[in-house]
């Protein structure tokens, strides 16, 4: 497994965690989970980048 794929796992798990306990209505859970999801595959790239950036 690449550190990419984990990083998408793992933002996966959080999301449905976070869309669980944060909202109450099935519909709102899924529209937060998907959300926090995009958010977090979009600061993997901006770290990424960083990071990248940082090391040239």
């Amino acid at each position: 497994m690449s550190h990419f794929s984990a990083v998408l796992l793992y933002a996966l798990f959080a999301s449905v965690v976070f869309g669980i306990t944060q909202r109450a209505e099935p519909k709102m859970m899924i529209r937060f989970g998907a959300y926090c999801f995009a958010l977090f595959v979009v600061a993997t790239f901006v770290v990424s980048w960083g990071m990248w950036a940082i090391k040239h």
